[in-house]
């Protein structure tokens, strides 16, 4: 591998093989005594990692090339916004609504929706100056890599794989209960029950590794034929939901209204955390900033028209579940099926469980499209085997890639239920939102060479503690129903918000489109997403640090030499500037 060119003229001689150079084909993997020598050098290595930064041209030219082929531009603003419909109305709604409605939130459900929605909202807008500006397959990672450096882009890179895996098993098993629903049996009468395991484990559900087997096959023929599946079948789920509103509220009785909030504020943000579940998918959208046309003008409309019509849906239909049927009454796995069945009208359950299939059904098309691609620019980076990165010359698409995610998702979904993986999922999904939001304000107030160093001092100091008070609001919300904490936290989070504003000049203005009102917006997003993290329980904490734990060996075992390596081999002595900065962002990464 001499180089750029000499690592694509690899990809090129090795095409699609299984080869030991297709996943280690880096310096220190040549032999045991250079993998010895790289282990002895971790440290240097490591903090090379640290303070080094990718550049927009990195990602946008050098690092795409090393798939070897180009993905094709075939989407518009219209594909990107049923896309965005199509990716995140599915499970959330129809399974988990029902769950917080009854254990949670009760009738304020809504008011869940309405905070979850709030923050999806204001992550989708520091995503979308992101996707703009680097139109690129590796969605978040590559705008952290950018901005944050390659060792926090690899943590994030660890739970964006996560969220996807553990959100299509979700969803995957979702679709199984509405296809029992439909066929009017219980979710587990489909499923294999293995006594010899624990609880949350022993439902083996062989229907969503079917399923999801059917998804792959569909996402590895094409992008453009996914996306018109994906809003040809969007367009019908529309029309469900529809019926779904005027059909409920006829039958809507305000009692069931009453009362609004039985588990008070604690329980209508305890739901909203696990709600979030319900918006995820529209990061999977900017993934697809690399295949669109015109990312200036299409992603910010397909991004955020998509997510304001989610919440308006979202918001009504969690009324009309809550008018038709007591939040007690409510079934926790197919809510809006059983209450139509409860108010009489049996026959209604069959269209809303369709409706349901279907939404499930694009989630996971969606997904599986977006989490490849994430996959592919993660490897094109050497921080997983580049054999991931491969692009098939014929599809267009990153087969192998959408094939080992999809492998990953059949075997959790096989297994584990749903509660246990909404709120992991709900964790992973908020640590990456709170990241581009951090992202976001460091791309606005800091270039290397332009930002002088009592600025870059004072834009640290800002940070930590937007960041510090987030945290200290969400361990005093979880641990504590007094209000003292938050005379103290709140006004942190203003000064060292209006710090940034009032003292801290901008270092860079977004070229196409770009995010209103920065430094507020991505502040307040930070604070939310922290927020939401302080109302998940602790077990699913535990879950998310082993994962962390996990992806941190195979980082120092394998990840950072593979991107060391190949960091080095792709720029010699000056030109190394021209690829990737550091030196001076060392005390910006957290």
């Amino acid at each position: 591998m001499g180089g750029v060119d000499g690592g694509d003229e690899g990809i090129r001689r090795r095409g699609c093989s299984c080869a030991k150079s297709d996943f280690l084909p880096e310096e220190s993997f040549r032999s045991w005594g250079n993998y010895g020598k790289a282990l002895m050098e971790t440290p240097m290595r490591l903090k090379d990692r640290i303070v080094t930064r990718s550049l927009d041209h990195t990602e946008l030219v050098e690092v795409k090339a090393r798939s070897h082929n180009e993905m094709k531009k075939t989407l518009n603003w219209w594909d990107l916004m049923w896309f965005g419909i199509g990716a995140v109305i599915g499970a959330g709604i129809f399974v988990l609504t029902g769950l917080e409605a009854r254990e949670d939130a009760g009738p304020a459900v809504v008011l869940s929706y309405v905070v979850s929605g709030i923050s999806a909202l204001l992550s989708v807008f520091c995503y979308t100056e992101f996707a703009v500006e680097i139109p690129v397959a590796g969605g978040s990672f590559a705008y952290l890599r950018v901005e944050l450096g390659d060792f926090m882009a690899f943590i994030a890179a660890g739970n964006i794989l996560l969220e996807y895996v553990i959100g299509g098993a979700a969803v995957a098993r979702a679709w199984t209960s509405y296809f029992a629903t439909l066929c009017n049996y219980k979710p587990n009468d489909f499923r294999v029950i293995a006594d010899g395991l624990s609880e949350d484990y022993k439902y083996l559900d062989p229907i969503a590794v079917v399923v999801i087997a059917a998804i792959c096959v569909l996402a590895v023929l094409s992008t453009k034929g996914s996306s018109r599946f994906n809003y040809i079948a969007s367009i019908f789920h529309v029309i469900v939901i529809l019926f779904i509103i005027i059909a409920g509220l006829i039958k809507a009785d305000t009692k069931n209204y009453t009362p609004f909030a039985p588990f008070g504020a604690r329980g209508i943000f305890k739901a909203s955390a696990v709600l979030f579940f319900a918006y995820v998918g529209f990061d999977a959208v900017s993934t697809m900033a690399e295949e669109t046309k015109n990312p200036g003008r299409d992603i910010p409309i397909g991004l955020v028209g998509s997510m304001v019509i989610t919440t308006l849906a979202y918001c009504i239909l969690a009324v009309t579940l809550c008018l038709m049927q007591s939040y007690k009454a409510v079934d926790e796995d197919a809510p809006f099926s059983v209450a139509f069945e409860a108010v009489g009208w049996g026959w209604a359950k069959y269209i809303v469980a369709a409706g349901a299939l279907k939404g499930m059904t694009t989630v996971l098309l969606v997904g599986a499209v977006g989490q490849a691609r994430y996959l592919t620019h993660i490897a094109r980076t050497h921080m997983l085997p580049p054999w991931l990165a491969h692009v098939n010359e014929r599809t267009g698409t990153p087969v192998n890639a959408t094939i080992v995610m999809l492998v990953a998702t059949a075997i959790i979904a096989f297994f584990t239920k749903l509660a246990i993986l909404s709120n992991l999922l709900s964790i992973s999904t908020l640590f990456i939102f709170m990241l581009v939001a951090v992202a976001l304000l460091v791309r606005r107030y800091y270039v290397s060479g332009v930002t002088t160093e009592t600025n870059r001092i004072k834009l640290i100091v800002f940070i930590v503690l937007i960041i510090g008070s987030s945290v200290g609001t969400a361990a005093y919300w979880a641990v504590s129903d007094g209000w003292v904490g938050y005379v103290i936290t709140t006004p942190i989070w203003l000064i060292a918000t209006v710090g940034i504003w009032l003292f801290v000049p901008h270092a860079r203005e977004p070229k196409l489109w770009g995010v209103p009102l920065v430094p507020w917006l991505p502040s307040l997003s930070i604070a939310i997403n922290i927020f939401l993290l302080g109302s998940i329980d602790k077990e699913s904490f535990a879950r998310f640090g082993v994962w962390t734990l996990i992806i941190l060996i195979y980082y120092f075992v394998i990840g950072l030499h593979a991107s060391y390596d190949t960091a080095k081999e792709s720029s010699n002595g000056e030109e190394r500037k021209n690829v990737e900065e550091g030196g001076e962002m060392s005390n910006i990464v957290f």
